[in-house]
C-alpha cells in the first residue's frame, strides 16, 4: 500500500500509511483537517524536531520537552509557498552562551545533513502525477 489519500467526503479526505496512522486532509479553513500545505510545513517542522531530539536531549536533559513552529511565505492568490520557516522553542537557560552556540550550529548542521524533508524542499525534486485514460 505505502501511503495514500482516500475522499471520504466533500472537501475531505484521509492520508495514510501502512502502518495503521492517518492524518485529515482538507481545504485550507477545513475544521479538524491539515491543508495539503500546513501538512508540508509539518514535515518540515517535524523533520527537523526528529532529526535534532538527541542532540537537544543529550545538552538539555532527556526529559526536555521542545516545540518546533512551522509558517510559510505565501504570495497572495499564489499556489505556492515561496519559503518554509522553522523555528525551535526550548528552555536552554541552564546552559552557558557558548553551549547554547554550540547546541545550535549542531542542530543547524545535522537538519542540513540528515533531514529529508528540508533537504528535499532545498533540492526541488520532479513531482509526477499518473492519472487513468483508459
Amino acid at each position: 500500500m505505502g501511503l495514500e489519500v482516500e475522499r471520504v467526503g466533500e472537501h475531505e479526505f484521509v492520508g495514510r500509511n501502512e502502518r495503521g496512522a492517518e492524518v485529515r486532509l482538507g481545504r485550507k479553513g477545513a475544521e479538524g483537517a491539515f491543508s495539503p500545505a500546513e501538512l508540508l510545513q509539518v514535515a518540515a517542522a517535524g523533520c527537523s524536531a526528529v532529526t535534532a531530539e538527541e542532540l537537544i536531549t543529550r545538552r538539555v536533559g532527556e526529559d526536555s520537552k521542545f516545540r518546533v513552529e512551522a509558517s510559510a511565505d505565501r504570495r497572495e492568490g499564489a499556489s505556492e509557498l515561496d519559503a518554509v520557516h522553522v523555528k525551535f522553542d526550548l528552555d536552554v537557560s541552564a546552559l552557558a552562551e557558548a553551549d547554547r552556540k554550540a547546541l545550535a550550529l549542531a542542530v543547524d548542521r545535522a537538519i542540513e545533513k540528515l533531514c529529508t524533508v528540508s533537504r528535499t524542499l532545498k533540492k526541488g525534486i520532479p513531482v509526477t502525477e499518473e492519472f487513468p485514460t483508459a
